[in-house]
């Protein structure tokens, strides 16, 4: 079984017009061997008789002429007449017997080499018919052999002339029949690379009509390719039509939401400016609660902004993340400082468990990250409370926000996190007017890309959502000294810090111009105010010494804008220098402007700016800008 399939396997690998060949060859060889080996067989066997019967005849004529010498004994006669038998042509040896087997006459050939021989033995009769004796002639077979040899001769040249004959003949029909299939097989690669592949129709009948179908085929196949390609020609025109109008619409809504941020930014940062100015001194409470709903109201919006300022971000690209290590329970303690007075005000509970762990990420980004985390889960909860924690997980942090909200169903889980995407609030939550825009979940997948981590998100409707985040950790560190940055625990240090200090102060809005007047003014600094370039410069020539600090809008009028004024302020002859502190204030929200602002390497700070925010940036850069002299000194 093993040698049968190693023949198959081996005539499997032969070609078409080499298994024809064979095919041809192989009954043809048997054949002829078949008919040698029968007719030299014939031949052979009838040589061999014609030389018996020449022997037969030797005999005889040996016989008859020793019948007489036999009878008296004449043993010299008897040798002349064996010596006259060897005579003959093939013959070996004659030898003359008596009745009782006595060799009387013997006589062999000396001049022919002795071979295999046949012997012959006939009876010596007399005339009244006893037998006298015996005549034995052996007959050499060389002829035989000989003929033989010359049979073996023949038959190796006419089954060679055979072969040749039968191989030509069957290279010439492989080659009639392999040729037209081979053509068949190059069409049939030049079909699938998609190229003609019409053949030639050629050959024997057979041949003819495979050639025939197969060139219909492939001219239906071709039609079909053509409308393929025309119908996915068509189908990516309409696919680069539709991408080009869904990025036309997205830069419209990027652009439109710019512009709407900018325009209402502006108004509701002079409205801030403004609720601090009436605050500050008032004593009478009905006014304070009015100017406390007004702040709300001013919060509300400016985290209604802080979204789209967030997502038009990431958008720019300006945002990339500064890497470094830094204890969780810092961020948390922050996240405890913000949330809880509004978790008290919603009547629930915040609980931010203590952690000693160190992770390694952007702080700022992770605080993002977590604010809008929690404040979404405030938002969506109405009994109960949102819990914050984080637990080690390998060589990673997790970190868990739950909160016993209304809870997420299974059909809105996977499309949260996508923009402007909401769910329709219910019941006490719709009361509430728990609402935002959809973004704080996208900005947080946004961030979560950013910093190569993800976001998972598991909830029960009516019992409650957890987001978990995955970050990694980090060894702990040596507790750096406590610093004293500004912030609202040390308000009394902030609204000392800015007495006599210059300000110039630059903005094409007049309420905001006199909003941020009247702010400054009330924390002791000497303010300067300007709506454009021109009047900035004009500032610049009448003042004994350039300001302390700038505070500039990045969009003026005229398209001019804030870092061009700042630089030509720089180029005055008495303009501001090193020890002059620089601070942009915008309500833009466009990519290309964010880039600007981001590029240009000043601190910028995004509208509506809460009067305590401003206080800290003043005094923040106020601080750098007098180091930045020093050294430069």
């Amino acid at each position: 079984m093993n040698w049968n399939f190693r023949v198959l396997r081996g005539l499997a690998r032969l070609t078409f017009a080499q298994q024809l060949i064979l095919l041809a060859l192989v009954p043809a060889t048997l054949a002829t061997l078949a008919a040698i080996a029968v007719l030299t067989r014939q031949h052979l066997g009838n040589l061999t008789e014609l030389m018996r019967a020449n022997a037969q005849t030797v005999a005889m004529q040996v016989a008859t002429v020793a019948q007489a010498p036999l009878a008296r004994m004449d043993r010299r006669a008897l040798a002349r007449t064996a010596q006259s038998g060897t005579y003959q042509p093939h013959v070996q040896q004659v030898q003359i017997w008596t009745e009782d087997g006595e060799i009387v006459a013997n006589s062999e050939t000396v001049d022919r080499v002795r071979g295999e021989g046949l012997q012959v033995v006939v009876p010596i009769v007399s005339d009244d018919g006893r037998h006298n004796g015996k005549v034995m002639v052996e007959i050499g077979l060389g002829a035989v052999q000989k003929a033989r040899r010359s049979v073996w001769l023949n038959v190796v040249l006419v089954l060679a002339i055979s072969l040749i004959g039968v191989g030509l003949a069957g290279w010439w029909a492989a080659r009639r029949i392999s040729a037209p299939i081979r053509a068949l097989g190059k069409a049939v690669d030049r079909l699938g690379a998609g190229e003609d592949a019409r053949v030639t129709i050629e050959g024997t009948s057979e041949v003819r009509h495979l050639q025939h179908g197969f060139n219909q085929a492939a001219r239906a196949l071709a039609e079909s390719r053509s409308l393929l390609q025309s119908r996915i020609n068509e189908a990516t025109t309409e696919l680069a039509r539709k991408n080009a109008q869904l990025e036309v619409a997205s830069q419209a809504k990027t652009r439109l939401l710019a512009a709407a941020s900018h325009d209402l930014r502006q108004p509701l940062h002079a409205l801030t400016l403004f609720s601090d100015g009436l605050a500050n001194g008032e004593t009478d409470p009905v006014k304070l609660q009015r100017i406390g709903h007004i702040r709300e109201c001013v919060d509300s919006l400016d985290r209604l902004f802080s979204e789209l300022l967030n997502l038009s971000q990431l958008d720019a690209g300006v945002l990339q993340p500064q890497w470094a290590d830094f204890p969780l329970d810092r961020l948390f303690d922050e996240i405890s400082r913000n949330f809880r007075p509004v978790a008290e005000q919603q009547g629930l509970r915040l609980v931010v468990r203590k952690t000693d762990v160190w992770v390694r990420c952007d702080y700022v980004m992770l605080s993002r990250i977590l604010n809008n985390l929690v404040s979404n889960s405030l938002r969506h909860t109405i009994e109960g409370g949102v819990l914050i924690g984080a637990r080690r997980r390998g060589r990673g942090v997790r970190i868990d926000v739950l909160d016993t909200g209304v809870g997420i169903a299974l059909q809105h889980q996977a499309r949260v996190f996508e923009e402007f995407y909401q769910v329709e609030p219910t019941g006490r939550q719709a009361a509430r007017g728990a609402r935002g825009m959809g973004l704080g979940l996208a900005t947080v997948q946004r961030l979560a890309e950013l910093l190569n981590t993800r976001v998972e998100l598991t909830s029960r409707l009516h019992k409650g959502t957890c987001v978990r985040v995955l970050v990694r950790s980090a060894p702990a560190a040596l507790p750096a000294p406590a610093s004293t940055p500004a912030s609202a625990a040390g308000i009394e240090e902030e609204e000392t810090s800015l007495a006599n200090l210059r300000i110039l102060v630059i903005d094409d809005e007049r309420t905001i111009l006199e909003g941020l007047s009247v702010v400054l003014a009330n924390w002791g600094a000497q303010v300067m105010a300007a709506q454009t370039r021109a009047e900035a410069l004009a500032l610049a020539d009448t003042w004994a010494e350039p300001p302390d600090v700038v505070v500039s809008d990045l969009l003026l009028q005229g398209g001019d804008n804030g870092l061009e004024v700042i630089a030509a302020l720089e180029r005055h002859p008495r303009g501001i220098g090193p020890g002059t502190a620089r601070l942009l204030v915008t309500g833009e929200t466009k990519p290309d402007r964010l880039r600007e602002v981001a590029s240009a390497g000043i601190t910028v700070l995004y509208k509506p700016v809460s009067p305590r925010v401003l206080r800290q940036a003043i005094q923040a850069q106020r601080l750098a800008a007098l180091q930045l002299a020093g050294e430069a000194g």
